[in-house]
């Protein structure tokens, strides 16, 4: 009996690198929030402007990539993507002004989009139902390591070279990913290095061979309650990853003056808690999906266990030093991390292969709007409680909102679909 081989975790570490520099990216904007703030008179509205554009430009990009990755393939719609991005990180080093860092962030927005349904139909292409999960957090917790690589990474290339230096260090990064991925990558059925075993295990529940099938559009498929489940449950959750990501430095930084020119350990441990929470969620389900649960069922009681998760982040208002706020954030944003690898799991249990990126599109899109909007609250909050003299009231309603976020997509997603069902596409 042929052993079956492990060339799926290859494929995965790919994906994980991939996001790892997708989130350092994206992260940098935020770490330099202090020192652009001051460098180009920025409000609280001015810098929540430049992060809607970011969203905007990210959530049109994702109806496209995702069904371009569909249609072209993974291989190279994530080629396509990893390059505009990369190029439009450098370009930050060049902006000189609001409008020009709008649009830089616009351009970047554009070329992250694909990151996503490219690795989502990667592990749908790659991996059987009770790995998805698993092999979904793996690579989402690379988001995390981003996030944790930023605030050791960019306060030393900002104290030695420069904030525009920032940028193109970390822009370039991706770069070197590129020829790795060029190398290495290949849907199966066209793999030279896999095993028969292996390409077996791979498509033993799940249909065989759909490299080349024609992909749905994805208009119909907002057809399907499916789609509707998966885009509000992004909605809803979304933009309280955006806010942990683009606002928690800032909130650190006023709340307990923590200073950002120095690698901070708080923000540090922070996303670090996010990779256990990103690989623990994707174990559980499974775990109890390898123990004999339905799989809908093994994402369904976790993914509420998740969402409850996140309830105490209510209590930061309390919080008067940073390691209580540090313990409280760390559990909301580790349950968030652990909630994603299940919500981008559930796309694939209830689509086939041919949707699976544009469904994962639709999916992006919908946490992008919700993305546009929240930062729109956030910056008017933040802007009304400063002029007030305690900003900290409007962090406060802000964490309110991001505890109740997540029970209300899982009991929107599980109206619409108690069961999970496999969307029934004719092609």
């Amino acid at each position: 009996m042929e052993t079956i081989g492990k060339y799926r975790w290859k494929i995965c570490a790919l994906l994980f690198f991939a996001t790892t520099i997708n989130y350092l990216d994206r992260q940098v904007i935020g770490l330099l929030k202090p020192v652009l703030e001051k460098e180009f008179d920025w409000s609280e509205t001015d810098y929540s402007n430049i992060v809607i554009t970011f969203q905007a430009a990210y959530a049109i990009s994702l109806l496209g990539f995702g069904g371009i990755i569909d249609r072209i393939g993974t291989k190279l719609g994530y080629s396509i993507s990893i390059i505009v991005w990369s190029i439009a990180a450098m370009l930050h080093a060049l902006a000189t002004g609001t409008m020009s860092f709008a649009f830089m962030r616009g351009l970047l927005g554009l070329g992250e989009a694909g990151n996503f349904p490219a690795a989502i139909k990667t592990v749908a292409e790659w991996f059987p139902k009770n790995e998805r999960a698993l092999a979904t957090g793996i690579f989402n917790s690379g988001a995390n390591i981003g996030a944790v690589a930023a605030p050791i990474l960019v306060p030393w290339i900002l104290g030695v070279y420069g904030w525009e230096m920032a940028f193109i260090a970390t822009g370039a990064i991706g770069f070197i990913w590129l020829i790795f991925w060029w190398f290495y990558y290949e849907v199966p059925s066209k793999h030279q290095s896999l095993s028969k075993a292996e390409f077996d295990y791979i498509h033993a529940d799940m249909e065989a061979k759909d490299d080349n099938v024609t992909p749905v559009r994805w208009s119909k498929l907002f057809g399907f309650k499916q789609t509707w489940a998966f885009f509000f449950g992004k909605m809803f959750t979304d933009p309280i990853w955006w806010f942990f990501l683009f606002w928690l430095p800032s909130y650190f930084s006023e709340r307990f003056h923590l200073d950002l020119k120095k690698p901070s350990l708080e923000l540090i441990i922070v996303y670090t808690a996010t990779t256990i929470g990103s690989i623990g969620g994707g174990w559980l389900s499974g775990y109890l999906i390898n123990k004999g649960w339905p799989s809908f069922k093994a994402r369904k009681w976790s993914m509420f266990s998740f969402a409850i998760a996140v309830v105490p982040i209510m209590l930061a208002r309390y919080c008067d030093n940073i390691w209580q706020a540090v313990g409280l954030i760390s559990l909301a944003a580790a349950a968030h991390q652990a909630w994603s690898a299940n919500i981008y799991s559930i796309a694939t249990d209830m689509f086939p292969k041919k949707a699976v990126s544009s469904v994962i599109g639709i999916g992006g899109m919908a946490g992008s709007v919700g993305g546009i909007f929240f930062p729109m609250i956030v910056g008017s909050l933040l802007d009304k409680y400063k002029l007030l003299g305690n900003i900290n009231d409007g962090y406060n309603i802000i964490f309110l909102l991001c505890g109740s976020a997540y029970v209300l997509a899982w009991l929107i997603i599980y109206t619409l679909v108690p069961t999970l069902e496999t969307a029934k596409i004719d092609d």
